[in-house]
Formats: C-alpha cells, sequence, structure tokens
C-alpha cells in the first residue's frame, strides 16, 4: 500500500506520475493504468494494441486522461480488493475519507454485447465529507485525432473518426471544451458512479445506476476469485505469487489466447534515453514462459488457450528470412508490426522516442524455439497430450533447429548491434532438440531420433567448447568473447548443466561479482559489449529472479533466499513490477511486465521446495 501527498490544485501535465506509482485494472481484451492520484494516464480501446484513449503516462499535456480526485489537499493510499483486480484508492483529508474502486468487468458474453468494453470508477464517502472533481479528457489515437462532444445533462458522448465513447454518470457533467467535467461533493455513505463504454452502433450509451455498479462490482470480484482459487500454490510467498498470477492474467487477450509480455509502449529504461520500445506483442519466448508459471500454479485452461493460439498463428510456414517463425506476433495472430515514432508525444518524463509497433519482429533469435518447444513439452506432460499435427509441427521446427542452429543472431536480448554467436541462443536450441526428443520417447511418437540426437550432443559440445573462457573462467555472452550475460543463470534452469558443477559454479561466481548489486542482476555491461543502442539501463528483474533460482539449485539456499526477500522489497506498493530497477530502486521499462511476474513465481516454488 503506498501513500501520497498532492495538491489538487495542481495543474494538469505539471508532472508525471512514476511508473511504480499505478495499478492496473482489465476486462482480458486492454487494460488501465489508473495513478495513486486516481488518475487514469493509460487506456488502449478497445484491445492492448489500440492507438491510447488516455495516454498522459507518455504526454502529460497532449496525451488525454481520465482524473478523479479529491478538491482538497489529501493523502492517498492504493490496494487491490483482496483476491481480485479490482483497485481501490483512498482519499484522506482533514474532512474525511473517500476511496474510488475502479474496475473493468470481465464479460462471457457473445454476440453485440462481447464487443462492449466497458470502464467503471465508483466513488465513496465513507468517513465525514469531501468534494471530488472529475475530468474526462480523451486524446484519440495517441493524441493525434480531434474529437467532438455531445452532452446532455449525465450523458456525454466523445466522437472521433474511429472511436466512440460514451460517459454516463450520476452526477451533473459539464463541457470544458471537447472534455467533460464535473464537481461534486459527497457525505458519509453516498456515492457517485461514472461509466465509460466503447459505442457501437448505439444512438446513446447505456447507462450505469448505483445499484448496477453494485452488481457489476460483485460479479467482477466474484469472477477473480473464482479465477485465482484454481491456484495451487501454498507456499511461504502466496500473496506475492498470487498478484502475480492475477498480472499475468490481465495481460491474457482472451479471445485468442495470446499473452503479451506489457501492456504499455515506450515506458522508458533510462529516464531521457532512447530505449522505449512497444511491447502490447506476443512474444514467443515471453508467451512460452508464462504458460509454464501458469501451468505450476495448475491454470491448465490458460495453458490450452495458448497452445490454440500456437496452432493456430505460430505454425513452421511463414517462410520468412528469419526463420520458419517470427519472434513476435499480433494478438490477433498477424505477422506485420512496423515500428515507427510518434514525435508529437514528448514521451515519459521527456523521455523520447516514442514507438509503436517492434521493428524486433523482424530480428532472427533461435531462443525462441527452445522456449516453444519446451512448453509444448510441459502441456504434454501436465496438462494433457498434444495432438499428432501439433507433433508434426514440432517435428518441422526441430529440424529447421538441426539446420540452422549455427547462425549469428540478435540474441535474447534483441540487440541492434549486429548478429553475433550468442551462447543463449545455443542453448535453448539444445533445449528445443532435447525436449523433442524426451516426448518422442515418453509417447514413442515418430522422430528422427538419430539426427536429432546428434545435433543436441553438437550442440552441447560446441557450448562447453566455445561458449567457455578461460581467461574468466565462466560461460560467457558468445562465442570468442570474455563478455558475462546474466542470460547463462538459465544453463541449470533448462538442466543443461548440473547445478553443482565446478564449470557453473566458477560462472555463477564471476556473474555474481560482475552483474550484481545487492540481490538485483544487471543483463550485461553495454560498454563491454555494444548493443547498438546509446544510455545505460538498469537491473533486469527477470534476472534477478533467475538468479535466485540458480543459487538456490546450487545449494545456496540462505543467500538465495535473502536475494529473493530483498527483491520483493523493489515491488511497487501493489506488488508490481516493470522491467527493470534503477540505481535508486525506481521501476523502469514497460510496466508490468509477464516476465518479471513469472520468474517470481518460478523462482518461489523452487525456495519452498528447497526449505521444505
Amino acid at each position: 500500500m503506498t501513500e501520497t501527498s498532492f495538491d489538487q490544485d495542481m495543474p494538469t501535465g505539471a508532472g508525471y506520475v512514476p511508473i511504480a506509482d499505478h495499478g492496473l485494472i482489465g476486462d482480458l481484451r486492454s487494460v488501465a493504468l489508473v495513478g495513486s492520484n486516481g488518475t487514469i494516464d493509460w487506456y488502449c480501446c478497445p484491445s492492448f494494441d489500440a492507438p491510447s484513449v488516455f495516454g498522459a503516462v507518455l504526454d502529460a499535456e497532449r496525451g488525454g486522461s481520465f482524473e478523479l480526485a479529491a478538491t482538497v489537499p489529501a493523502r492517498t493510499k492504493q490496494f487491490y480488493f483482496p483476491d481480485t483486480n479490482v483497485l481501490i484508492t483512498r482519499f484522506f483529508t482533514e474532512d474525511g475519507v473517500g476511496e474510488v474502486q475502479d474496475f473493468m468487468p470481465v464479460t462471457c458474453a457473445t454476440g453485440r454485447d462481447a464487443d462492449r468494453h466497458r470502464l467503471i470508477r465508483r466513488v465513496l464517502c465513507v468517513r465525514g465529507s469531501l468534494p471530488f472533481r472529475v475530468r474526462v479528457a480523451p486524446r484519440f489515437e495517441y493524441g493525434s485525432s480531434p474529437h467532438t462532444l455531445r452532452l446532455d445533462g449525465d450523458v456525454a458522448v466523445f466522437e472521433s473518426a474511429k472511436l466512440s465513447l460514451g460517459l454516463t454518470a450520476t452526477v451533473v457533467l459539464e463541457a470544458d471544451g471537447a472534455d467533460a467535467r464535473a464537481d461534486f461533493k459527497l457525505s458519509e455513505g453516498e456515492s457517485a458512479v461514472f461509466a465509460l463504454d466503447q459505442l457501437g452502433g448505439e444512438v446513446a450509451p447505456r447507462r450505469c445506476p448505483r445499484m448496477e455498479a453494485e452488481e457489476q462490482f460483485t460479479a467482477t470480484v466474484a469472477y477473480w476469485r473464482h479465477w485465482l482459487s484454481a491456484s495451487k500454490y501454498r507456499g511461504r510467498w502466496r500473496e506475492m505469487v498470487h498478484r502475480s498470477a492475477l498480472t499475468l492474467k490481465l495481460l491474457t487477450y482472451a479471445p485468442t489466447g495470446a499473452i503479451v509480455a506489457a501492456p504499455t509502449t515506450s515506458l522508458p529504461e533510462q529516464l531521457g534515453g532512447e530505449r522505449n520500445w512497444d511491447y502490447r506483442y506476443v512474444w514467443v519466448r515471453d508467451a512460452a514462459f508464462c504458460v509454464y508459471a501458469l501451468l505450476r500454479l495448475g491454470f491448465t485452461g490458460e495453458a490450452e488457450a495458448f497452445m490454440k493460439f500456437v496452432t493456430r498463428h505460430i505454425t513452421p510456414g511463414d517462410g520468412k528470412p528469419s526463420g520458419p517463425l517470427q519472434i513476435m506476433y499480433g494478438i490477433d495472430g498477424r505477422t506485420d508490426l512496423p515500428e515507427r515514432e510518434l514525435p508529437h508525444l514528448e514521451g515519459h518524463c521527456c523521455s523520447s522516442p516514442v514507438r509503436v509497433g517492434n521493428a524486433a519482429a523482424d530480428q532472427l533469435q533461435l531462443d525462441i524455439y527452445g522456449a516453444l518447444i519446451d512448453s509444448i513439452y510441459l502441456y504434454d506432460k501436465w496438462a494433457e497430450p498434444i495432438s499428432s499435427e501439433q507433433w508434426d509441427d514440432v517435428c518441422a521446427l526441430v529440424d529447421w533447429v538441426c539446420e540452422h542452429w549455427d547462425q549469428p543472431d540478435e540474441g535474447v536480448w534483441e540487440t541492434r548491434g549486429g548478429r553475433k554467436n550468442f551462447l543463449y541462443s545455443r542453448l535453448m536450441c539444445w533445449v528445443a532438440i532435447e525436449r523433442a526428443i524426451r516426448m518422442a520417447n515418453r509417447r514413442g511418437l515418430p522422430a528422427d531420433l538419430a539426427r536429432w540426437q546428434q545435433r543436441r550432443d553438437t550442440i552441447y559440445r560446441r557450448i562447453h567448447s566455445r561458449g567457455w573462457s578461460e581467461a574468466r573462467q565462466a560461460f560467457v555472452q558468445y562465442e570468442g568473447s570474455d563478455v558475462l550475460d546474466a542470460a547463462v543463470l538459465m544453463m541449470p534452469l533448462s538442466k543443461f548443466i548440473a547445478p553443482t558443477d565446478p564449470k557453473w559454479l566458477s560462472t555463477l561466481d564471476a556473474l555474481t561479482n560482475d552483474l550484481v548489486s545487492d540481490s538485483l542482476v544487471y543483463r550485461y555491461d553495454p560498454l563491454a559489449s555494444p548493443d547498438g543502442l546509446r544510455g545505460d539501463e538498469g537491473t533486469f528483474s527477470i534476472c534477478s529472479f533467475w538468479y535466485v533460482e540458480a543459487m538456490v539449485r546450487a545449494g545456496r539456499v540462505d543467500e538465495a533466499r535473502l536475494a529473493f526477500e530483498k527483491m520483493l522489497t523493489y515491488a511497487n506498493h501493489l506488488g508490481l513490477y516493470a522491467e527493470e530497477i534503477s540505481q535508486t530502486g525506481e521501476q523502469q521499462g514497460n510496466f508490468p511486465q509477464a516476465f518479471t511476474h513469472l520468474a517470481l513465481i518460478s523462482a518461489a516454488f523452487s525456495l519452498d521446495r528447497a526449505l521444505g
């Protein structure tokens, strides 16, 4: 729970809410970021990768926002309604206490109602009396498309060329240019409701009276609690693990089973830097790791939905120069993800450029084959056997890996400094072949086992001979180098090397000395290994949790537990993580990050098992 003091008379756009000072709500199609000051400053409608309607997190003046807060100086605290993704922001003033309940109902409806995307903000005064102000200022198409406002008492319709939104309220709204606003006062026990709907063919938005808002609140709470009740985790860190699971679920696109890497774009990895990317897509690597985490928790339905997405869209027939698979896909399975900059937006805290789309889609990243086939292997083992057609696709992918594993590529970190013979890429090619061999042997499936085994063993020997540095006494980032890379932490986690092997223990010591800072782990040193981009970056949170798990498996359980507990202190007030952590402990990069939360789940499982 966080506490923030602020003056409600501060002019709009005077500053940015830090990345970490946000909570997340969603309806399994899109999400909204709610600042600790009560402002929604990120929302894309109707889907994760649609243009933003509220984008003040990327431009405080031009991005658009949905402000709702007390109009007197207040302290705020934020928390999730227990075991749900319903977010509550509380305002503490001299005259009373109020709260805003933010949620997006999850609908399983079909037909016209399936396309309704509703965001509900319910305001309550719980003690004394409190004045509030609301200002709804959408900025369509990332702030580039003008809109008109039609206002009739407690109903406002915002219309742009491609999208229309309807706002209904239980208080009278006023026009403020093309925006809507209201000032109102609530006494103890009173409430007000604001509901924002995507409009289709409706003449006017559907109203949301107080009783309906109460019913929607109850139904949304029930949905999340029912979903979470399937969790099998009973370990020491249940609150953090379950928050991570709820977050991963929020990053799921229900219509296709896709899982996005993060729901935001261009949140900087370094304030003022250029490492700003669009993460609202399905990375094969990230999504496959998500399946692993969700399967461990017992959520087989999400794993099954992603497997269907894989079968439908990620098949070895794309025929692109970078391989039979792209490294990422749109949430609807599309492959065309052109990258462009939005120069009219200044970026979070003036960190430009703001990018949409992602040119890394055309990169060659050989590690994705290991991540994908490992997830298929785990699904086949823990959920249900894959079909004969799916096995044919696996065989085609493995055959391709057998032919192309020794190519230089851009690597797991998507560097833009040229292709290299990255060790991690070799490692995951080994995983791809090894897991396919396991499936074939366990189920008696047809395969060219002699060829697969020969390639698997060749890769194994290549890593040990060319990926090992005598000078560093460690496995290194790429062949022929002395550069360390935290990605090699996956070597024991993927069962490539014994976690107590002397070569691995020496590598772990080298990583600890060079890349670890107070349990936080840097990916690599960009000065020692130029990646084609200017500036520095923070520690990479998934690597910090990999480090915990690697130490657990090496028998260094006390050190691992301390590092894990320290990592938990870097979460935000709601238990959420971005991609990276800065020198001063601030969250950096797109937020929240699926990679980080799935690694937390895996590390918690490993620690629980080791501690007994």
